[in-house]
């Protein structure tokens, strides 16, 4: 049966190409010869040029717009086409098509764009607006750390893989059979993050590093099967880590107390795991040995979050015996970007394989004997496990992940080490000299790259940072911190002597004092056991080396750069290049996420606008631009109903309702908010059983809180129910999540607001234009 609708479709495709062809082909001329090659067969004629200068004909207004229209450029189907495939299905327009598709009752009106945006911007318009935005930021050099950090894109990643859409515009591979080349690649990070890390498994990978920690939460909690409620946080951890895990903890009911490690108390009996972060985020690096001694004793689980750069210097988490550890690969090569996204990752034990978040990329074989790659486990377990599964993870930043793993892959590790090594020597240097100014106190902890400050006025110091267009952290009025990377040079450090000298000039300058310097780490914490042992990390370390790898691994795949990717679960598209072009620009790619807002006045007046073009899209009040996926888009919508009903005094609605055809994230993420999953039915058709819907809707209308509904269903099909199903779902005291998976089928023709859906995600690199 299968086969037979592979050779519908086959024989479809070639009659609309057959159509296409002699409703838009001129007829031959006798007579006439040419030199231009014949098209090759089955490839789309050409239009005649749209405009033909006529002598003694007045132009045509029209034939003085602009040439580089978007349409013009990336909306391949010509009129004539449209046409063809509209009468295959049996109208005669392609307006036709869509009247009988799209129920009536949910049509909308025209949309209206307002101000700049209203006719929309040629190609060269788009490239000039976002050169001004990148011109409203102040890209001053950051030294704020926190988990972000300036790093040396190597050009050759940039240019091969970051910016090559023979990279970047695959889907996540769920199909190994195309995709052999980014999943050795992937096998790479997961061996980079093991390695380092000092644990056996990897997955590759995760949003963020604060993300990661909440799912290791999560874990934890699993474990010991949710038999112990409390997680303890150590107050050295990134404060962002600390506020996601927090927020996370309340859809499972855990308790989270943030204290110093060293005041931490299992006497409860209660505690299902603990979170460090190493080194820490004011910079210290301390031994945890028998702290994690002492947890285990207590039955307690260790997660350590962490710095992989660090890691090439530090004793590794799984040699202290961290049961889980988490961080993010940003500074192996991928720019901060405000914020992101990044490449996390999340390293454990064997024995914890199966309540792993994310994916894991395995080595296997295929048919015919030979090595061959695959998802050894992977997210779309969800979609068995539904509210049981272990995390709502449907992206992994792939893209970013194999950035990160070239990066270590051209380093190798000595290379990683030299540049770990030259961080740390700044970061003394600089602490060196500090001591020499004798205006300020050091910390005498130990430190990797981040030097901790007391001063009579970190806000005066800061300020003069400032002014020589340099952002350092303020802790509190008399802490201050300065963390160091790979682009810091020892000029950047005589600029940070004189800022702590007032402005005065230094009599001493770094390169003078350099060799006055030593190591702050002890030696019990002192890697020294070896990293990066594969041969893969050893072979690629020159640019024609690596290069020839990455086309190497490219060509083992399916990208859009070949053909469509014949997936379901996503609309993929070729980004237009100018929609990809400002993500490489320093002005927005070497943004801190912590530098002060008026720095990033072009980033702000860019989230408004697009925040403004959401709500005009999807008929909503407002917007967030927060969540990094589609299933964290999810998680947090379902918490903003969740925080609706409680705002309301309605503590008690904690009812979700999902039909059987749902994505596999919904119930997961609808379990992670702490609410009660019903299914309803589908009909023979595959919509959503309305009767069966109404019922539980009824029956549950005391606790009901949400119904989680996709539109157009994962089955494709406009509904015509939907706004019955709204109705029903407001009537009994729920609000509607919608699934914006399939926006981009609605845009134009209706809206999640005009449908009657209360909250709504957009997959934006579905509907719109970023990489995956």
């Amino acid at each position: 049966m299968e086969r037979a609708r592979r050779l519908a479709s086959r024989a479809l495709l070639r009659r609309l190409l057959a159509a296409s062809s002699s409703a838009t082909s001129p007829a031959p001329s006798r007579g006439v010869s040419t030199l231009a090659p014949k098209p090759a067969a089955g490839s789309r004629p050409r239009a005649r040029p749209a405009h033909q200068y006529t002598p003694g004909r007045p132009v045509s207004v029209s034939a003085l717009q602009p040439s580089d229209t978007f349409p013009r450029r990336h909306n391949s189907a010509t009129p004539a086409e449209q046409a063809v495939m509209a009468s295959e299905c049996g109208f005669n327009t392609l307006d036709a098509l869509i009247d009988a598709t799209v129920p009536a009752a949910i049509r909308a009106p025209p949309m209206q764009f307002t101000g700049k945006f209203d006719a929309g911007f040629t190609e060269s318009q788009m490239l000039e607006h976002m050169a001004h935005l990148a011109s409203m930021n102040k890209t001053y050099k950051s030294f704020i750390g926190m988990g972000y950090y300036n790093t040396h894109i190597p050009a050759v990643i940039l240019r091969n893989l970051m910016e090559n859409p023979a990279w970047y515009t695959q889907y996540t591979p769920y199909q190994a059979e195309i995709a052999q080349g980014r999943l050795e690649s992937l096998l790479n990070y997961q061996t980079m993050v093991a390695d380092l890390t000092g644990l056996p498994m990897s997955n590759a990978s995760l949003l963020d590093e604060a993300t990661a920690a909440a799912e290791a939460m999560a874990m934890c909690l699993g474990i010991v099967k949710s038999k112990k409620k409390t997680f303890l946080i150590a107050s050295n951890c990134h404060p962002q880590t600390i506020d996601i895990c927090q927020t996370r903890a309340t859809g499972f009911d855990i308790n989270v107390v943030v204290s110093a490690a060293k005041d931490f108390d299992y006497s409860s009996g209660d505690v299902c795991g603990v979170l460090v972060q190493y080194p820490g985020t004011e910079g210290e690096v301390l031994d945890y040995a028998e702290f994690v001694k002492d947890a285990h004793a207590h039955g307690v689980k260790v997660v350590m979050a962490t710095d992989l750069l660090a890691l090439t210097t530090l004793r590794p988490p799984g040699e202290i015996g961290a049961d889980i550890a988490v961080g993010s690969a940003q500074r192996f090569g991928v720019p901060m970007g405000y914020g992101g996204p990044h490449a996390a990752f999340l390293a454990t034990s064997q024995e914890y394989k199966r309540l792993m978040p994310g994916r894991i990329i395995g080595v296997s074989v295929d048919s015919s004997g030979k090595p061959a790659l695959r998802m050894a486990m992977q997210t779309r377990e969800q979609h068995i496990r539904r509210d049981k599964a272990t995390s709502n993870i449907c992206t992994a930043q792939a893209l970013l992940a194999n950035m990160a793993a070239m990066y270590a892959v051209y380093h190798g590790p000595a290379g990683l080490k030299a540049i770990a090594d030259r961080v740390h020597g700044l970061a003394g240097t600089f602490a060196h000299g500090l001591k020499k100014l004798g205006t300020v106190t050091v910390q005498e902890l130990p430190y990797f790259d981040t030097v901790k400050i007391t001063c009579a006025d970190a806000n005066a110091i800061a300020e003069e940072a400032r002014k020589n267009e340099m952002n350092l952290r303020v802790v509190d009025a008399n802490t201050i911190t300065v963390a160091f990377d790979e682009t810091t040079t020892l000029e950047d450090v005589d600029k940070l002597f004189k800022v702590f000298s007032g402005g005065k000039p230094v009599d001493f300058t770094a390169e003078s004092i350099a060799p006055e310097v030593s190591s702050s780490i002890p030696p019990s914490l002192v890697r020294d056991s070896p990293y990066l042992t594969h041969p893969i990390f050893s072979m690629y370390h020159t640019e024609h080396e690596l290069l020839r790898y990455l086309h190497k691994l490219q060509s083992k795949d399916l990208s859009l750069c070949h053909s469509m990717i014949p997936l379901g679960s996503c609309t993929m598209k070729l980004n237009a290049t100018v929609e990809m072009m400002p993500v490489t620009d320093p002005k927005f790619a070497n943004m801190h996420p912590f530098a002060p807002i008026d720095q990033a006045a072009g980033y702000h007046e860019m989230f408004d606008n697009l925040g403004d073009l959401l709500n005009t899209i999807t008929g909503f009040d407002s917007f967030s631009l927060q969540p990094n996926a589609g299933a964290s888009g999810e998680y947090a919508g379902l918490m903003v109903i969740r925080a609706y009903h409680k705002a309301r005094g309605d503590h008690h609605r904690n009812v979700c309702i999902i039909p059987v055809s749902a994505h596999g994230t919904n119930p997961a993420s609808a379990a992670m908010c702490g609410m009660k999953i019903v299914a309803v039915g589908t009909d023979a058709k595959g919509n959503i059983n309305i009767e069966e819907l109404r019922k539980a809707a009824e029956a549950n209308k005391d606790n009901l809180s949400a119904l989680m509904v996709t539109y157009p269903s994962t089955h494709g099909v406009y509904e015509e129910g939907i706004d019955e199903i709204c109705r029903i779902i407001h009537e009994n005291g729920g609000q509607v999540y919608m699934d914006g998976a399939n926006m981009n089928a609605q845009v134009g023709l209706t809206s999640p607001g005009f449908i009657g859906a209360d909250v709504c995600h957009l997959n934006l690199h579905k509907t719109f234009c970023i990489p995956i």
